[in-house]
């Protein structure tokens, strides 16, 4: 959203530049992304000055050109060549000197510079409207008016607007700073934190209204949709141009000026938040309106002359038998102001947001005016608007009021009552504001104090605020314009780490965010929404997607079944930023649905792609894999006091990878890893392996051990490592492997670990192998080669006779 700093001033007075202003409202909530430079003509006719021609001849070495002796107020006289057939001596014109840069109305911009030109030297230009920006006219010179005073810029002769434009992140929430005096009144609300301010709102106590029926009436058929319709019959307009003053308002924010009934419709939303359409009261037929829903399949011509056809749920305003606008969204090609109107019906109205939202989307048609009825609009500021409306329309279009307003009004906006409780404000914020604090920046926004004693606020929320309903949302408002990064950090953060915190979720989330950390791990946080497809790259059913009943957007449509699939999306994004390592982590939810309900589950993500190390001299290309993702989590679990000894390790069949594991307690799965597909990474263009793991944090909290621990001495004997290559069949699963392992040498048999796996053309279809590490170790004496090859015989005849593996020779 563009908001002019020009434009801004007249409701607020401030001495701050255009940055300083941006930085106050970015620290009070309205993220300013960019600050631009603006002005009414492009470069702003800097360098530009009036000259008058003293001397005018002809150019010795060309017919069609003239060699003219300028005074432009330098000091000395300029020898200038031009081409214009209609320079002459005497004349006030537009000088361009050596160094100025000009934006013609065509073509690219270019400096001007000293030359010379069929060998005479000229030493600036005489320009014509089109190559300054003025208009498109290459007839000749664009003539001044005789008095004026050599020198003079011709900016300031012109009165060339210069500004400059805020350009505004809105979040959706924010529907009452959808205006400029929307956001006056947030930057009112900063600064009268330190000296009193006032937000200066256009009055409309010029507005006479007159007691006379309107010859158009309105009905309104769909309540719901529509819950205040107001409107206003206005005769005696003349249509032209708007003035300069309000075509250069609308340019500055990015919107073209189109006739002056248009513009001060269009001026009115930007300035209050108000959408207005004004309809050619000769093209209403039967003098009636009619707000509601036409047929399935009636084809409606909009404004860009494109034929829409209608499915029945639009909300349409309509005349005596046909359409005219779609209500909120775009007006229709046969209903609105032209040349010839003279009389107008003005619409001020409060539609629904969902209503006008689901439109929107259906016809792929964002407007001005729909971004702000999807957010939500101020029900009680539609008289207010025709009122402001109205005064433009008779200063700038001789325009007289015809009839009282019309205001339909079936279902009225009640402000929202909120208790908010200091103790309460001061817990979320971290530490107490002082009341009056608190007090003064409540009412500078607008919110209403019913009652008041030393322990909490009655408030009234006016409407216009659509999404503070709760006290958290009051606490939101109150530190937004206190400042976040005015509440006090302690000077020192420490934690303790008793075992009787081991089943607190917080304390584990901690913990394992200190593990992660420590070993180069970067948190994230994702959307909690997110698309149907990504549903449906998990591998679940649509039926299971708990979606969303109103989505701004296709993207954004179902609550997330999975975790994956947006950490991709933060690694594409990263990647294409020329960043080539990868070590994500992120806490969140998931969500289904079944039979039973909705199922809303607390996960921990973990990402590895690209490089583990920074390439150099010394060392080459090191990437991720399986093996170091295992270590991590094992690592992960044993520092939340999980027996690690009591996993077993099962393979896994997930769509969402190629080759996947899980780590079961008691049969319970703990946590799903392994290498996503490639089909799935090429979705997001990305080529290298992605290793992905997903710790259910529900069911890990049931399995953290509680026991006291215990220190045990160092074994003085020597671990033997034995490794093992084998061919197995593809339904033999890993945690057999070990079972087996730990079965015929219980006793010295210490851990195991799988280092390699293959499946390929080259062991056969159906087969794979594994190559596993067997780490032998006898606590109380070492252990001798006899008795290490027979525990190796045996285990060789167990995974042959059991398993039926294949013993590859080393």
């Amino acid at each position: 959203m563009k908001i002019s700093y020009n434009w801004l001033k007249q409701y607020i007075n401030f001495h701050q530049n255009a940055s300083e202003i941006g930085a106050l409202l970015t620290a009070g909530g309205l993220e300013v992304e960019g600050v631009e430079a603006w002005q009414s003509v492009k470069g702003g006719l800097q360098g530009v000055v009036v000259g008058e021609v003293l001397q005018c001849d002809k150019h010795p070495g060309a017919d069609r050109l003239s060699l003219c002796k300028v005074d432009a107020g330098t000091g000395e006289v300029l020898q200038i060549v031009c081409g214009a057939p209609n320079v002459a001596a005497g004349q006030k014109v537009m000088v361009a000197l050596p160094g100025t840069k000009l934006f013609p109305t065509t073509g690219e911009p270019f400096e001007i510079k000293k030359s010379k030109i069929r060998g005479e030297a000229s030493e600036g230009m005489l320009c014509a409207e089109d190559e300054v920006g003025l208009g498109t006219s290459h007839a000749g010179l664009l003539i001044l008016s005789p008095d004026t005073k050599v020198g003079t810029s011709v900016a300031d002769y012109l009165g060339v607007e210069n500004d400059f434009v805020l350009e505004i992140g809105l979040t959706p929430n924010r529907a009452d700073a959808a205006s400029h005096i929307g956001v006056a009144r947030d930057l009112k609300a900063i600064m009268s934190l330190k000296s009193e301010t006032q937000l200066i709102k256009p009055l409309v106590n010029d507005f006479v209204e007159v007691n006379i029926a309107s010859p158009i009436s309105v009905e309104v058929k769909d309540v719901e949709a529509c819950p205040r319709y107001s409107g206003l019959y206005i005769k005696g307009l003349t249509v032209k141009d708007s003035p300069t003053w309000l075509q250069n308002r609308l340019k500055a924010v990015g919107m073209r000026p189109v006739n002056n009934v248009v513009d001060v419709t269009n001026f009115v939303m930007l300035e209050t938040g108000q959408p207005m359409h004004a309809f050619d009261a000769e093209k209403i037929k039967g003098k009636k309106i009619i707000v509601g829903q036409l047929p399935d399949k009636t084809v409606f011509k909009t404004l860009d002359g494109i034929d829409r056809k209608l499915n029945g749920t639009e909300l349409m305003i309509c005349n005596a038998s046909e359409g005219m606008c779609i209500a909120g969204v775009f007006g229709g090609l046969d209903s609105g102001v032209g040349e010839t109107t003279k009389e107008i019906f003005l619409e001020s109205a409060w539609f629904n947001a969902v209503s006008v939202r689901k439109t929107a989307r259906l016809h792929g048609l964002h407007t001005d005016s729909s971004f702000r009825f999807e957010r939500g609009t101020d029900p009680d500021g539609t008289i207010y608007a025709l009122k402001r409306a109205a005064l433009l329309l008779k200063e700038i279009a001789g325009g007289d009021v015809a009839s009282s307003i019309i205001d339909i009004y079936n279902r009225k906006a009640e402000p929202f009552s909120v208790k908010l409780n200091y103790d309460y404000a001061a817990g979320l914020i971290g530490m107490p504001i002082p009341p009056s604090t608190i007090k003064s920046i409540l009412l500078a926004l607008d919110i209403v104090i019913h009652k008041e004693t030393e322990d909490y606020l009655e408030l009234a929320i006016p409407p216009f605020k659509v999404d503070v309903t709760r006290p958290a949302d009051v606490v939101e408002e109150i530190l937004r314009i206190y400042g976040y990064n005015a509440v006090h950090l302690p000077s020192k953060v420490s934690t303790s780490m008793p075992s009787s915190n081991l089943k607190d979720p917080d304390f584990i989330q901690q913990r394992m965010t200190t593990y992660l950390t420590a070993q180069g791990f970067n948190e994230i946080l994702n959307n909690s929404l997110s698309k149907i497809a990504y549903h449906e790259f998990a591998g679940y059913n649509v039926e299971n997607a708990v979606q969303i009943l109103n989505p701004l957007s296709s993207d954004l449509n179902v609550m997330r079944s999975s975790m994956a699939l947006a950490g991709l999306e933060t690694i594409q994004y990263n990647q294409n930023r020329q960043q080539d390592r990868h070590r994500l982590f992120e806490f969140g939810k998931t969500y289904l649905k079944s039979e039973k309900g909705y199922r809303e589950t607390n996960h921990l993500s973990i990402w590895l792609a690209g490089n583990r190390n920074e390439e150099n001299w010394q060392q080459m290309k090191d990437e991720y894999n399986i093996y170091y993702l295992k270590s991590v989590l094992l690592s992960l679990l044993k520092s939340c006091a999980v027996e690690t000894e009591n996993l077993s390790m099962m393979e896994g069949d997930d769509k969402l990878y190629s080759l996947s594991f899980a780590y079961q307690y008691k049969q319970k799965e703990l946590i799903r890893f392994g290498l996503i597909d490639r089909n799935h990474a090429k979705q997001f263009d990305l080529s290298d392996d992605i290793y992905f793991a997903d710790v259910n944090m529900d069911a890990l909290l049931k399995v953290i051990s509680t026991n006291d621990f215990k220190a045990e001495e160092p074994s003085r004997f020597p671990e033997v490592r034995r490794d093992l290559s084998m061919v197995l069949d593809r339904a033999v699963q890993y945690v057999q492997l070990e079972e087996l392992a730990y079965q015929s040498e219980p006793k010295l048999m210490k851990r195991i670990n799988l280092f390699d796996i293959y499946e390929g053309e080259k062991i056969g279809i159906g087969k794979k192998s594994y190559a596993l590490s067997f780490f032998l170790r006898d606590d109380e004496a070492t252990l001798k080669d006899k008795q290490i090859d027979n525990v190796m015989q045996k285990l060789m005849e167990g995974l042959e006779k059991k398993l039926g593996a294949v013993i590859r020779k080393q």
